[in-house]
């Protein structure tokens, strides 16, 4: 999960080379973190968060064909 994140992360921003992304286990559920630049925070929440919903919804999708449960936080 963690290379979807980045690669759509990746093409929402100006800078690509900022974003970072870590994973890690909280109970049944993997925690997908998203850092990305301070000036891209915009770019990736989206107007009234309309972005990190629909990444947020691939994410989802693609865990449960493999039936996981993956949460993604989005911080700078």
């Amino acid at each position: 999960m963690e290379d979807l994140v980045k690669v759509i992360a990746r093409s929402l921003v100006d800078n690509p080379d900022a974003v970072e992304v870590e994973s890690r286990i909280e109970g049944d559920t993997t925690v997908v973190q998203l850092k990305v630049a301070p000036e891209d925070m915009g770019k990736v929440i989206g107007k009234q968060g309309r972005i990190a919903k629909a990444v947020r919804i691939v994410v989802k999708s693609a865990a449960a064909k493999s039936n996981q449960k993956v949460a993604v936080e989005i911080t700078q």
